[in-house]
């Protein structure tokens, strides 16, 4: 029953961007597609990701001036891999940057090494074993993990995140519906991935 619900999901969100008129829309990804995407970057999407995707891919139009992102959404499909593993990196590299510049240090890692290399070294041992967050457009993310679905989606600038959308359909409403009004004082988002829940 919970990979109908995701998929439904995953569906409703890329229904939402098709009505925005944004975005072009290309056939989305195929099974082989997806297999070869999860072999060659190794994490599995979520079924809600998933969906979405398979529902149809999302091309980037041309940056405006002053955009962060030239390619806001990933280029699964014949895209620069460089550029897609830099977007895969993104979480963990933003924290890395805090422990290096910032001072910044996770209370479950045990005390923190007074060298900067090795706590960078530290800090890099232990994020191998956190959750894998994928990029679903610029900077905002959904965990991996094939049978999952419904999580947040998390806005990531180092260790500043916040929920951008309770699920995938929530955040596609909240980021590109202009209809969207003011966002209920009630609305308060549970990320559900391990260590990334406890930077929000």
């Amino acid at each position: 029953m919970g990979s109908n619900e995701g998929a439904d999901l995953g569906a409703r969100a890329a229904r939402r961007l098709a009505e925005t008129g944004l975005y072009e829309l290309e056939p989305g990804l195929t099974d082989a597609e997806f297999t070869r995407i999860e072999r060659d970057y190794d994490f599995a999407f979520a079924d809600d990701h998933r969906a979405f995707l398979a529902a149809g891919l999302p091309v980037n139009v041309p940056p405006e001036d002053g955009q962060t992102w030239s390619r806001p959404w990933p280029e699964w499909r014949g895209g620069d891999t460089e550029s897609v593993r830099r977007q895969l990196d993104w979480p963990v590299e933003g924290v890395l940057l805090s422990v290096e510049h910032n001072g910044y240090w996770y209370e479950g890692w045990g005390r923190r090494p007074a060298d900067g290399t090795a706590a960078l070294d530290k800090a890099r041992r232990h994020l191998a074993d956190v959750p894998v967050l994928v990029p679903v457009y610029a900077h905002r993310y959904l965990p991996a993990g094939r049978g999952s679905f419904g999580h947040p989606v998390l806005s990531m600038w180092q260790t500043d995140v916040i929920s951008y959308g309770s699920d995938l359909a929530d955040y596609i409403h909240q980021e590109f519906d202009e209809a969207r009004g003011e966002v209920e004082e009630s609305w308060n988002p549970r990320a559900t991935a391990p260590f990334w829940r406890d930077l929000l």
